[in-house]
């Protein structure tokens, strides 16, 4: 889909308008801070590898801190990915039929999406306060508490959450 076209038809004032324009920057900036994510992870695993094979001495907190960098950084980059129109889509039948009945399909698939991350946003975020409250740890040698790991779960979904709906709204769906 091009997405850049259809966004001239976005609710530009208005109550909708600002909400849609709010979690579109929203979802520009957590992006970035997935980059950043990404790039300490890969650091980290850099930093792993030199220290395991050139100095031969054994690693803590390399593994397990790239894994949340990165896991954070895919579900931080998730609402740009969806606000883009970046992620995969199977469109074969929605494209052959087009017209209303293709809009309709978009938004009932919007809405399963919107359900199913909604759900995921209430877990996530269960699970982290039991975490934070349980003063939880990952159990391993470095063991760090497990809250900061949850973090971006109940972050990330939440955005990704308020996108699809910022994308319903926009009519994209």
């Amino acid at each position: 889909m091009d997405h850049s076209s259809s966004r001239a038809v976005a609710p530009s004032r208005g109550v909708i308008g600002a909400y849609i324009r709010v979690l579109d920057r929203l979802s520009v900036a957590v992006a970035v801070l997935a980059g950043a994510l990404l790039l300490a992870g890969v650091l980290a695993v850099c930093h792993m590898i030199f220290m395991r094979y050139v100095l031969g001495e054994s690693t803590i907190w390399q593994t397990e801190f790239a894994v949340f960098s990165v896991t954070g950084a895919m579900l931080f980059g998730a609402p740009y990915v969806l606000m883009t129109g970046g992620h995969v889509a199977v469109t074969v039948l929605p494209d052959a039929i087009g017209g209303w009945p293709r809009k309709a399909m978009q938004l009932v698939a919007s809405l399963v999406g919107l359900g199913f991350c909604a759900a995921l946003t209430y877990g996530g975020w269960h699970y982290l306060l039991e975490a934070y409250h349980g003063g939880w740890t990952t159990g391993t040698v470095w063991n760090p508490p497990l809250w900061p790991a949850l973090l971006p779960l109940a972050l990330g979904i939440t955005l990704l959450t308020l996108q699809y709906l910022a994308e319903i709204l926009r009519g994209e769906s």
